[in-house]
C-alpha cells in the first residue's frame, strides 16, 4: 500500500517515522512552505520537511494543495495520511486516494475539533484527552472515527510535554489503523458527545495572565502556553514570561491587591495574589534573559514584594 503523508510541525514526525519503520511505502511528503522565523526573519523549513529530506523522501510544498491535483495523482498513492498539516482539503483532493484520506487528530472528538485541541483541553482544565484516527471529509474534523486512544493528562503536564506524548500515541495508533485500511476490515464510528466545538488557533494575546482569575485558571494557562506562545505578565512596564506556576497556600496577605507580589523571599518563592488565592511562579524569564527558577529570579532582585502585575 502506497502512502502519501502530509504534516508540518514536530508533532507529525513520530507518526511518519513509525510508518517508515513498519515498512510502508511512503511515496512522498506534503508540507507547508518554508517561513521566516526569528527576529532576523530567516527562512526556515518545517520540521517534517527536514526529517523527510533526511529520509530521502520526495517533498512537495504547495501554497494551496487544492491547486496541485495533477501532482497529487502523480504520486500514485493508495492512501493519504495527514497529521497537523495545516490546510483544508477539497473534495477533489480527497478523491485522489482510492483508500481514502485519514487524519491523526490530537484530541477527543467532537469536543475538541479544530486547530488547538491540545492547548485548549489544558486551558479548560481537562483531565483526559486522546488521539483519534479519523476519515477526512469536507467538514473540519467531522469525519467518522477509525481508531481512538485515550490518556490521562498529568496535573503538571505542559502543552509541550503532552504534545510529545500524544505524538507517540498517534504514531502507534496510525499503524493499527493502516493495517485495517489495507485489509479493508474495519468499522467506522460516528462522532458522539454532548459537547461539540471547534477550537481556534491560540493567539499571543491569549497568553497574557490576568491575575484576577482563579489560581487554577492561571496555572492551566501557564501549562497550556508552555513552550509557546508562553504565558506572560507585565510589571512596571517590563514583560516577564512565566513557564511554570503552582497553586500555594499563603497566610497573612489576603487583603493584598490582585496581581501583587506578596513574597519575595527566595526560599519561599515568588508568590502572587490572584482572584481566589495565591500562585507561585516557579519558572520565569525576564525580557532578554534566560529561563530560571523563581527563587533564582528573586536572588537577582528582578522584582520585590509590593510590586503589582498589571491585569
Amino acid at each position: 500500500m502506497k502512502i502519501l503523508f502530509a504534516g508540518t510541525p514536530d508533532f507529525a514526525i513520530a507518526p511518519l517515522k513509525n510508518i517508515l519503520e513498519h515498512g510502508y511505502k511512503v511515496v512522498g511528503v506534503i508540507t507547508q512552505a518554508d517561513k521566516p522565523q526569528g527576529r532576523k526573519g530567516v527562512l526556515t523549513p518545517p520540521p517534517v520537511k527536514v526529517f523527510a529530506q533526511g529520509q530521502n523522501l520526495t517533498v512537495l510544498q504547495p501554497t494551496k494543495i487544492r491547486d496541485e491535483i495533477k501532482a497529487l495523482k502523480a504520486f500514485g498513492a493508495d492512501v493519504m495520511v495527514t497529521c497537523a498539516y495545516g490546510q483544508i482539503l477539497t473534495q477533489e483532493v480527497l478523491d485522489c486516494f482510492p483508500k481514502g484520506v485519514w487524519n491523526i487528530h490530537a484530541g477527543l472528538l467532537p469536543k475538541y475539533r479544530g486547530a488547538s485541541p491540545i492547548q485548549s483541553c489544558i486551558l479548560a482544565g481537562e483531565t483526559q484527552t486522546g488521539v483519534c484516527v479519523m476519515q477526512t471529509e469536507l467538514g473540519l474534523d467531522t469525519g467518522d472515527i477509525l481508531r481512538e486512544s485515550r490518556t490521562e493528562i498529568l496535573p503538571t503536564e505542559t502543552y509541550g510535554e503532552l504534545s510529545n506524548r500524544l505524538s507517540q500515541i498517534g504514531a502507534e495508533l496510525i499503524i493499527d489503523a493502516l493495517k485495517a485500511i489495507e485489509n479493508g476490515d474495519y468499522r467506522l464510528q460516528k462522532q458522539t458527545g454532548d459537547v461539540v466545538q471547534t477550537v481556534r488557533k491560540i493567539s499571543k494575546e491569549q497568553a497574557k495572565i490576568d491575575f484576577s482569575k482563579n489560581a487554577i485558571e492561571i496555572v492551566n494557562l501557564v501549562r497550556g502556553m508552555n513552550p509557546a506562545p508562553v504565558a506572560y505578565a507585565e510589571i512596571d512596564g517590563n514583560k516577564i514570561n512565566i513557564y511554570r506556576a503552582e497553586i500555594v497556600d499563603f497566610c497573612g496577605c489576603e487583603n493584598a491587591k490582585t496581581g501583587e507580589i506578596v513574597c519575595d523571599i527566595p526560599k519561599k518563592g515568588l508568590i502572587v495574589k490572584c482572584g481566589d488565592g495565591f500562585v507561585k511562579l516557579t519558572e520565569v524569564q525576564a525580557s532578554g534573559g534566560k529561563v530560571m527558577r523563581g527563587a533564582d529570579f528573586l536572588n537577582g532582585r528582578k522584582v520585590r514584594a509590593g510590586q503589582v502585575f498589571t491585569c
